[in-house]
C-alpha cells in the first residue's frame, strides 16, 4: 500500500533518558484518558506508553505504542548506551507476538499511541504535560512522507485476531455468535 509523498505536520514525542526517574505520571494519565467514560479508572494496562525498568542499571525507558506487527523480529541485537548493554526489545514500540506489551487486557486487540487526540484538541499529550521532569517533550515538524493507506480500527482489529487465533477460528466464532441472535 505505498502513496505518493507529500509534506505532513508530524507529531514526536521525544525521550530523554538522561532524565526519566520511573516515576511512571505518563502512564497513569495515559490510562485516565483512555478509561470508557473517560477518565473514570486507572488501569495501567490500557495505558499507550509504558516505563521499562532495568532494575539492574537502573535505568528508565519510556516506550510508547508504535505500529502492529504479526511477527516478532528475527534480529536480537544489543546496543550499549552509556557503558550498559540493552536488547533491541527495550526501545521498540511495536506491538508484536513476542511480548503482551500494549494489548487490551480484554479483548487483547493492539494499541496504538494516538497522541491525545480529542476534541477539543489537547496542546500537548498528556503524557508530555504530566512529565513535571522533561523527559518527554512533544514536537511537531513539517516533513516530507510517504502516505499509505492506513486499516480502521476494526479492520486492525479483525487483521490482529486472525494473525493470532486463524481465520477459520474467527469465522467459527462470527457464525456462532451470529447464530445466537
Amino acid at each position: 500500500m505505498k502513496g505518493e509523498l507529500v509534506k505532513k505536520k508530524v507529531r514526536k514525542i521525544k525521550v530523554d533518558l538522561d532524565k526519566c526517574n520511573g516515576c511512571r505520571a505518563c502512564e497513569l494519565v495515559c490510562a485516565a484518558f483512555h478509561a470508557k467514560p473517560k477518565y473514570s479508572s486507572i488501569n495501567p494496562a490500557r495505558s499507550r506508553i509504558r516505563v521499562v525498568t532495568d532494575e539492574i542499571n537502573d535505568e528508565y525507558v519510556p516506550i510508547r505504542a508504535t505500529d502492529y506487527t504479526k511477527a516478532s523480529c528475527d534480529g536480537r541485537r544489543v546496543y550499549t548506551v552509556n557503558g550498559k548493554e540493552y536488547s533491541e526489545c527495550s526501545f521498540c514500540g511495536s506491538v508484536c507476538p513476542a511480548r503482551n506489551l500494549f494489548k487490551d487486557p480484554d479483548s487483547g486487540l493492539p494499541f496504538k499511541c494516538d497522541m491525545c487526540e480529542d476534541d477539543p484538541p489537547q496542546k500537548e499529550p498528556l503524557c508530555v504535560q504530566a512529565c513535571s521532569l522533561d523527559a518527554l517533550t512533544y514536537e511537531e515538524v513539517e516533513e516530507e512522507v510517504e502516505e499509505e493507506a492506513k486499516l480502521d480500527e476494526v479492520a486492525l482489529g479483525l487483521k490482529s485476531l486472525a494473525d493470532r487465533y486463524g481465520l477459520q477460528k474467527l469465522a467459527d466464532t462470527f457464525t456462532r455468535i451470529s447464530q445466537k441472535r
